[in-house]
């Protein structure tokens, strides 16, 4: 990670918060990481939901 400049964004313009984390890095990462916990809840319910009709 680069170091932020003054307007607290590094040489790629992504927001650098106070902790010195990179925000923006953080909602790349997370983009690319797959289904959220909710996603999984949702698909999981929707299989028992299909499998009890069928029974």
């Amino acid at each position: 990670m680069t170091k932020p400049n003054d307007t607290g964004l590094n040489v790629n313009n992504d927001t650098i918060a106070s902790s010195g984390t990179n925000i923006d890095e953080v909602k790349r990462r997370n983009a690319q990481s797959g289904l959220s916990y909710n996603q999984v809840k949702e698909h999981l319910a929707k299989i028992v939901h299909n499998e009890e009709k069928q029974n």
